[in-house]
């Protein structure tokens, strides 16, 4: 692997880590004012990335660096604890949990969309097209708008992938308890049920997410970038 390939690698690393350890956070955060304290107690209601990391090591470092190392690409999760009764007796509040983590990452690529766009009107940066490690390069080549611009396209395109793929409707991703959002509470409450019966059966879901997420990732994405260059001159 060749340096800037190495450089570009650790930075989707640390956006990775940033972004994962928002999105726990809020599913914490809105667990703890839902009334289950299950993440506040275990210390993931924090923006600080060690209590998420103490929790899932493996997903969110020793697999994500050795994917950056090996070349196949950066792959990674991450968990916020959470009482399975307390969503139960409150499927509802549990299904606002669900919803939670995906729009923290939704909000990141927009603040991260926001600033490109403004960077572009300005001519501090150039639309270069809409590729996955960078979207937007910078008017002065090797400046400090080029180190800019490439951290905010990870940021961006990094956050609407974390965001689409787990709000695939699928257990054991966040989509799958964001159902509860659109049933009444007694579905809500079965699906909660149905999520608990199905622990067992989690790799089968994130197989079928995994098969299915080209065809719902690549329309989010190309709408997203969209937005972003609309009414900017390239």
């Amino acid at each position: 692997m060749n340096p800037d390939l190495l450089a570009l690698g650790f930075l989707e690393y640390v956006v990775f880590l940033l972004s994962t350890t928002c999105h726990e956070a809020s599913h914490a955060l809105v667990a703890m004012l839902g009334g289950d304290r299950t993440a506040l107690e275990g210390g993931q209601v924090t923006l600080n990335p060690l209590p998420h990391i103490r929790r899932e090591p493996f997903g969110m470092v020793i697999m994500p660096l050795l994917g950056i190392a090996s070349g196949s690409g950066l792959i990674g999760w991450a968990s916020a604890p959470y009482d399975p009764l307390w969503s139960i007796r409150h499927p509802k509040r549990a299904a606002w949990m669900s919803l939670a983590g995906p729009a923290a990452n939704f909000t990141l690529a927009a603040m991260a969309g926001i600033a490109m766009k403004i960077g572009m009107a300005l001519g501090v940066f150039l639309p270069t097209g809409g590729t996955f490690t960078r979207i937007v390069g910078a008017a002065v080549e090797g400046g400090v708008a080029d180190s800019v611009a490439t951290v905010l396209s990870v940021f961006f395109s990094l956050n609407v992938l974390l965001g689409t793929f787990n709000l695939i409707p699928v257990p054991p991703l966040d989509g799958y308890g964001v159902l509860g959002l659109f049933v009444t509470e007694g579905g809500a409450r079965k699906l909660q049920e149905w999520r608990m019966s199905m622990r067992g059966l989690a790799i089968i879901g994130l197989v079928v997410a995994w098969r299915f997420f080209p065809a719902v990732y690549y329309p989010v994405f190309n709408t997203a970038i969209g937005l972003v260059y609309s009414g900017v001159r390239g």
